[in-house]
């Protein structure tokens, strides 16, 4: 098991300026570095690569950023913009040696409402059949889509396990696993630790989050129990700390980040990597 850091926490968009921050995570104590990609353009992975490689941190999973005009269930300009984003960012995974492309890749974040019966049937209908496109040029590519289920403040379309373990069965890739957030399940799962053991051999990424989006350990997520499900399912992914703060304004808006959580961003990595070594050992 590596614990990472996504670069969301840092900075939006992350360029190859970014990667002055690797020095850093490294002397924190991280094994790995979540790259967030906002655009295909914003980095050279190549670049990227190398500075990864001299600080001996890895880059097992990208994450996308799935904003307006990039929805699977949108108009049909925005369900193919959604695509073109994602096969672009498959198409780098392999020079960074990203095996994971992880994310709500599904909708739009930010797109919810009550939606009837029938329409909702047809969007996941439309959504199981790009996602068998994705999949298909995953595969070929040898590298994995970890879907993640968000809250239903952020969609209305996947919210829990068991609807992303339906669309992984309808979907039916074997690129195709499950990506669990702490924060996202402290909301909307009955009990956290069951929805992991119901994940079991699907799940292929793990985000760790506050159940207020700050620092892992202190928040009310009851950790043993999610450290207890991890390990019986010998989840053996990368364990990520994901949050966000103010100072990046169009994280800040998408994830509804309107106060710090934390008097220093900088602890939410130190001592939330800190808390997870002990709890996950």
């Amino acid at each position: 098991m590596r614990f990472g850091v996504n670069t969301f926490l840092f900075a939006s968009p992350f360029t190859n300026d970014g990667t002055k921050w690797f020095k850093t995570f490294k002397s924190w104590g991280f094994d790995s570095v979540e790259i967030a990609v906002e655009h295909e353009s914003h980095i050279d992975p190549s670049y990227v690569k190398e500075e990864l490689d001299r600080y001996g941190l890895a880059s097992g999973t990208l994450c996308g950023a799935f904003g307006p005009g990039r929805d699977l269930r949108g108009t049909s300009d925005e369900q193919q913009a959604c695509l073109d984003y994602v096969h672009k960012l498959i198409d780098m995974m392999p020079a960074l040696d990203a095996s994971v492309l992880a994310g709500p890749l599904y909708s739009a974040v930010g797109r919810a409402g009550f939606v009837p019966e029938k329409e909702r049937k047809a969007q996941w209908k439309l959504v199981v059949k790009h996602l068998k496109t994705v999949c298909k040029y995953a595969e070929k590519k040898n590298r994995k889509i970890a879907l993640e289920p968000l809250n239903r403040f952020e969609t209305d379309f996947i919210n829990t396990c068991d609807q992303a373990l339906q669309m992984i069965q309808d979907v039916g890739s074997p690129a195709l696993s499950i990506h669990l957030d702490t924060f996202h399940m402290n909301i909307e799962e009955k009990d956290p630790a069951k929805a992991i053991r119901k994940a079991g051999k699907l799940l292929g990424h793990f985000h760790a989050s506050g159940s207020d989006r700050g620092t892992p350990g202190n928040d009310h997520v009851d950790w043993a129990s999610i450290a207890k499900a991890l390990k019986g399912i010998r989840y053996h992914g990368d364990v990520v700390i994901e949050s966000f703060t103010p100072d990046v304004l169009v994280i800040a808006k998408a994830a509804s980040i309107w106060r710090e959580m934390e008097p220093n961003k900088n602890d939410i990595a130190i001592k939330g990597l800190k808390f997870l070594r002990k709890v996950l050992a």
